[in-house]
């Protein structure tokens, strides 16, 4: 399964860039998982109408009803893989470390954002990935796969 983990677009409304990177990658994934600052209510209406498996959380940035309507965690299980997503607002210390502090020991992938900065490693038998934001001029996002009996990879993509 191939999930397009992405975080950080800072979007009222999608706009034609953002909707050239869905079309030509984000579509073609199994799922997406959005990191939070999505930013605003025509991002998450464009996101839902648009893709059947998308799963998003709320960012320090959100504003009107993606503050109030998305959760700041979540979790999901994708092909056994229990996978939790946090936008990783942090007041000190490292952003990989405060959501490992967030989620229990029996997820196998974490999901942040907020740094803005790609990130895949391992910590304590768990898998963290931040992908980076997706933003005109300086856009990352990431593929996260997952195969039963594997391990999960992630790869960077640079748009």
């Amino acid at each position: 399964m191939r999930v397009a983990v992405i975080s950080d677009t800072h979007l009222d409304e999608p706009t034609p860039w953002f909707r050239r990177v869905f079309d030509e990658h984000l579509a073609k994934a199994d799922a997406i998982i959005h990191c939070g600052d999505i930013s605003g209510d025509g991002m998450v209406r464009f996101l839902e109408a648009s893709h059947p498996n998308v799963h998003m959380v709320c960012g320090n940035m959100c504003t009107g009803s993606a503050r109030r309507h998305l959760a700041p965690r979540i979790a999901v299980t994708f092909e056994g893989f229990r996978v939790g997503a946090s936008h990783g607002t942090c007041s000190q210390g490292s952003s990989a470390e405060y959501v490992l502090r967030e989620f229990g020991p029996d997820f196998e992938v974490i999901c942040y954002g907020h740094t803005h900065v790609f990130d895949w490693r391992k910590i304590d038998g768990r898998w963290v990935l931040n992908p980076g934001a997706l933003q005109e001029g300086e856009g990352s996002f990431a593929y996260l796969d997952l195969v039963p009996g594997e391990e999960p990879k992630a790869v960077q993509v640079r748009v």
